[in-house]
């Protein structure tokens, strides 16, 4: 019987940055990452949609839906996004056939993955698309964790909450696991990072050393500038791109 992988990559919001991508996959061998998990948002803002989702898609990894994959699919309406999504997603949908569409409609909102739960933003209503950015919005997502970790992504802001009698939030780079002790984890962001660092973030758990790591990666991002600028897409999301924002 093969055996089962021990570290897995963990990662999304990958906002359609290939380049980004890219790097991530690469440090995640190099790493010894023997699987990958993906938290949604493959799609939106940068100029690479389609070879993000064939890139996702041909890893044939555990995959959860995001915002964003939504509004791509066709499947919602984008009125109530900020210009810069709205455009960035209008164009997104004329890249995207109606196959790779569909895919986006049918990756689920929540996903069990070994002995750790996935989710693209909160657990307790995973499609409305709702922020935890602080101890009392993870407990709401604590109520309804049943494995003692989940990875969620959606604020592009690495954090880790921990739950045992209270609910403590740490910005850490690498914990190691306690018994008794649940963790909800942001991965942060891949392809947009929004703590004021432009490094692309992805974490790995090591289900053996029980440990979960932060990864920061530079990247080409001047190529992914010229993409977002080349493709038509608004400015601003080219230059927010250096400033983690």
């Amino acid at each position: 019987m093969a055996a089962q992988p021990m570290k897995f990559a963990i990662f999304g919001d990958i906002h359609a940055n290939l380049e980004a991508l890219q790097a991530v996959l690469y440090d995640a061998q190099e790493q010894g990452c023997a699987s990958h998990v993906c938290l949604g948002d493959i799609v939106g803002y940068a100029a690479n949609p389609v070879e993000c989702l064939e890139t996702v898609r041909a890893l044939n990894c555990p995959t959860v839906r995001g915002n964003h994959d939504e509004g791509a699919s066709g499947n919602s309406s984008l009125d109530e996004l900020n210009p810069l999504a709205y455009a960035a997603l209008m164009w997104t949908r004329e890249q995207l056939s109606d196959e790779q569409r569909q895919w986006l409609r049918d990756l689920k909102l929540v996903r069990q993955v070994r002995d750790f739960t996935i989710v693209h933003a909160t657990l307790d209503s995973p499609g409305n698309w709702g922020y935890v950015t602080n101890r009392f919005d993870a407990m709401a997502s604590f109520s309804y964790q049943f494995t003692q970790v989940c990875f969620y992504g959606h604020t592009h802001v690495p954090r880790i909450f921990e739950k045992d009698d209270a609910v403590r939030a740490s910005r850490g780079t690498e914990i190691s696991l306690t018994r008794g002790t649940k963790y909800f984890v942001n991965v942060g962001s891949v392809g947009q990072p929004r703590d004021g660092d432009w490094r692309a973030a992805y974490a790995i758990y090591d289900i053996q050393a029980q440990t979960i790591t932060i990864r920061r990666l530079e990247y080409d991002i001047e190529t992914a500038q010229r993409k977002i600028h080349a493709a038509g897409l608004p400015a601003l999301l080219a230059d927010r791109l250096a400033l983690g924002k």
